[in-house]
């Protein structure tokens, strides 16, 4: 049974009711007002979505899914066709998924993406090599290509590729490094081991919009 992971904060999560059956559904909750329902984990308000997933993959190592979603609590801001995906959601030999509709590009310091966000209202850098550094103890690349809205699907094996002790130092790390979790969405791919986009297919290109993708479906297409 594939596992849908979402990280709550204080959206509207009415659209799980539409969630397909065979999908086992967990929600970690950081609102400030409490648990929004029963059934929810309750976490602190720290990391952002990096946190949650982490916290996940830590608590849940030796009982993983096979298949994990992992997404925001309002995953269509993205992925606008995230529904589409779950209900078509057919395993393949792709092991690891970014879910979403814009492929972007940001330097190791931030400067193209980060930088210039309308929600940067200081217009700091985002110091994505010490965040490589913190977690890998390397520089890391200097460009970072990634799917926008940290949401993507992995399988069991890829996660179980790293040891326990590296989520749990990546834990601390979302938590003790600035803006980690800015730093995480534009790494997943490179945290997990694996190309989550296949830089030939780029051909140089630094954002690529896409249309809806079937989760089946390895193709990007332009629009």
């Amino acid at each position: 049974m594939p596992e849908l992971v979402v990280a709550h904060y204080t959206e509207n999560l009415n659209w799980l009711r539409n969630v397909p059956t065979g999908w086992q559904k967990t929600v970690y909750d950081k609102s400030p007002d409490g648990l929004i329902d029963g059934d929810a984990i309750a976490l602190p308000n720290i990391g952002r979505e990096a946190h949650t997933y982490l916290h996940h993959l830590v608590s849940r190592y030796d009982s993983l899914a096979e298949w994990t979603v992992f997404c925001q609590g309002k995953p269509f801001d993205h992925a606008y066709d995230f529904k589409k995906t779950l209900r078509e959601f057919d395993p393949n030999p792709v092991e690891f998924r970014w879910l979403g509709h814009l492929i972007d590009t940001d330097d190791n310091q931030g400067h193209r993406l980060f930088k210039p966000w309308s929600k940067n209202e200081d217009g700091r850098g985002l110091d994505l090599r010490g965040f490589h550094r913190a977690l890998f103890d390397t520089d890391g690349p200097d460009l970072y290509t990634f799917v926008l809205g940290a949401q993507f699907a992995i399988h069991r094996n890829i996660l179980h590729r790293k040891p326990v002790s590296f989520y749990e130092r990546a834990l601390a790390v979302s938590v003790s490094f600035p803006d980690a979790a800015h730093c995480f969405e534009r790494s997943w791919d490179r945290v997990f081991g694996v190309v989550g986009i296949d830089p030939d297919w780029l051909a140089g290109r630094l954002m690529v919009q896409l249309k809806p993708m079937k989760a089946q479906s390895t193709d990007y297409h332009n629009v």
